[in-house]
């Protein structure tokens, strides 16, 4: 007898979560299925990111959630943050990436990195999404090679001057402070890399929307330029002494993502199957075919999979012996057969797989840009194939 489970929990991983993890989930599941979703279409044909969501993700308790409450956040453990990640991609990648840049990339470096009165400035705002922050790592020329970066810092009598360009930057285009990390001594030198926060009303700082963009349409996507722009010394983070540690604020932001893709295959997936059985074709619902019915039970297996690599991986996190190398391979495991799970749930759904009211398009235009950001699929595998073997490939 086949088991019974709400929405797509073949494997019954409900019963391995606490009350207060379920609780937080089906709290954000109930948000999205009543303020994301019916308007994300919309959002993502005009090609912007909803707004006017962000001080309900505050509320909430979205933006930063693992992060303690004695800076205005949550304080949840990372299995209930990874699963708010998972809810919120099954609504829009774009939705999951805000929300992964505000909390993984702006208030986690803030809090691991940053003076007391940083901590104390930044934290709350940024937890009630009363600011808005961005992470300016990526440029041009230096995406998989970060410690390439050719943005620089000069210290002056009375503090730093930037000079650089960073792309493929989310919220860069409203955010109120950006995470810039500038190279402080000769190019290529890694350990001097730092960090700076630097609000985005500075004079020399400008962001301009990604133009062309044809995947996280409903995504705030800018460059930032940064000429001359002066901070003083107090905008250093101080603990922050090298690449290592944006790498490190990077692997928060994966841990995220591979929740978050789970999310954007069980969205899929749960279109898929509910087409499937009112779809009539040949006298009878094509869910009732073998052609079908491969797809969704490949759907559904891929998807299990996937939920219980990142329902262990949290529980590594909160042990605190998780590792970077076991992000990578979550990341690149559950973005790649989530990326499959869109493909074919599109294709499940025939021609009205390509409108706009149906997610799986969307899903799987979207997912080919998580498939590359954070880290594309390939250095991951790189990442992994220096792990078991002890061998650099690049």
């Amino acid at each position: 007898m086949a088991p019974s489970f709400k929405g797509v929990d073949f494997y019954d991983i409900d019963s391995l979560l606490s009350d207060e993890e379920r609780m937080v989930r089906d709290t954000i599941r109930e948000w999205v299925d009543d303020r994301v979703l019916p308007l994300i279409e919309e959002a993502y044909i005009e090609r912007r990111f909803p707004e006017e969501l962000i001080p309900e993700m505050g509320e909430l308790g979205m933006l930063g959630a693992n992060l303690p409450e004695e800076y205005g956040c949550a304080g949840l453990n990372n299995v209930a943050y990874g699963l708010i990640m998972q809810e919120l991609e099954r609504g829009d990648s774009g939705i999951r990436s805000f929300a992964s840049v505000q909390g993984a990339l702006v208030m986690y470096p803030i809090h691991a990195f940053g003076s007391d009165e940083q901590k104390e400035t930044w934290l709350p705002q940024l937890a009630s999404g009363e600011k808005l922050g961005c992470f300016g790592l990526t440029e041009p020329d230096y995406g998989s090679n970060p410690g390439g970066m050719v943005t620089t810092a000069r210290k002056t009598d009375d503090g730093w001057i930037l000079n650089g360009t960073k792309m493929w930057i989310t919220s860069g285009s409203m955010a109120d402070v950006a995470v810039v990390w500038a190279q402080t001594g000769e190019i290529g030198d890694t350990k001097g890399i730092r960090g700076f926060l630097v609000p985005t009303d500075v004079s020399g700082f400008s962001a301009r929307d990604q133009k062309g963009k044809l995947s996280l349409l409903a995504s705030d996507t800018s460059e930032l330029h940064l000429e001359d722009v002066e901070v003083p010394e107090s905008a250093l983070l101080p603990k922050a002494t090298g690449l290592k540690n944006p790498l490190m604020c990077l692997t928060q932001a994966r841990y995220g993502i591979a929740w978050g893709a789970v999310g954007a295959a069980m969205g899929c997936f749960e279109e898929a199957q509910s087409y499937a059985k009112e779809r009539v074709m040949f006298d009878g619902p094509i869910g009732g075919k073998q052609i079908q019915q491969v797809r969704l039970a490949d759907m559904v297996t891929g998807i299990t999979q996937g939920q219980l690599m990142a329902y262990r991986l949290g529980r590594l996190k909160d042990e605190g012996t998780m590792t970077p190398q076991q992000v990578s391979m979550a990341k690149r495991a559950n973005v790649d057969m989530a990326c499959e799970v869109a493909r074919e749930a599109r294709r499940l759904l025939g021609g009205n797989g390509i409108l706009v009211e149906y997610s799986a398009m969307r899903h799987m235009a979207n997912l080919e840009s998580v498939y590359t950001y954070e880290g594309t699929h390939d250095i991951h595998s790189l990442i992994l194939g220096q792990a078991v073997t002890g061998l650099a490939a690049y």
